[in-house]
């Protein structure tokens, strides 16, 4: 093979490899998210008490952990849907409490749900039409998620009705910002393993909507 055949053969096989990443990923991404509501149903139905932050935080990042180390293999999966699962259930006890607390607690929960299907199709649409290169928002975000974090362990101990609508309303931009950064990676090339681009865009996907639900039940809430 000449130089000018081995040019043109690496980028279609770049190509097709990214878009059988782009394939799976969304693929599992519906799967994940049906799995994930049906054990918030499950939850709600259950009547399941709210688990203590601590333990939240413990299953989340340990199931996470799990998912990146079998990334690679078939336990990968396993740990997918595992990972997202728990989050449907730990999500069940918040979304319980609109159902119950508000006359039009199940509108509020389907416009959130709605609005983040719109915010996620919309941003990743964009991505994918016009194949637009994100990776330099990556530091940015990142620095606005430490301020995020640190902003709510701080309000945790406070208990400041403002600052929680004011991390909610950057939470909603942040994650918004990471729908085009986690796509962009997935179709240039930054992001070859359709496990963890799945984690990443489900957990966009999720912080969307919890906080979008927040702001909902504050703005529109009838109680």
């Amino acid at each position: 093979m000449n130089e000018s055949q081995f040019a043109v053969t690496r980028p279609v096989e770049s190509i097709l490899a990214t878009n059988k990443v782009l394939k799976n990923t969304y693929l599992l991404l519906s799967m994940t998210l049906i799995f994930s509501a049906a054990m918030a149903g499950l939850s709600i139905y259950m009547n399941f008490p709210p688990m203590h932050w601590i333990i939240q935080l413990g299953g989340m990042f340990g199931l996470l952990m799990l998912t990146n180390v079998f990334k690679n293999s078939a336990l990968g999966l396993v740990c997918v849907f595992a990972f997202t699962g728990f989050l449907g259930l730990t999500a069940g006890p918040t979304i319980n409490l609109y159902l119950s607390a508000f006359t039009n607690g199940a509108e509020l929960v389907m416009t959130a749900a709605g609005g983040t299907g719109v915010i996620f199709l919309g941003l990743s649409g964009y991505v994918l039409t016009t194949r637009k290169d994100f990776s330099f928002m990556g530091g940015f975000l990142f620095i606005g998620l430490i301020v995020i974090v640190l902003a709510s362990l701080a309000n945790l101990f406070f208990q400041v009705a403002a600052i929680q609508l004011a991390l909610s309303a950057m939470s909603i931009l942040l994650f918004s910002g990471y729908i085009l950064y986690d796509t962009s990676k997935i179709i240039h090339g930054g992001e070859t393993n359709y496990v963890m681009a799945t984690v990443t865009l489900f957990l966009d996907i999720y912080i969307i909507f919890m906080n979008l639900l927040q702001l909902l039940g504050i703005f529109g809430g009838d109680d």
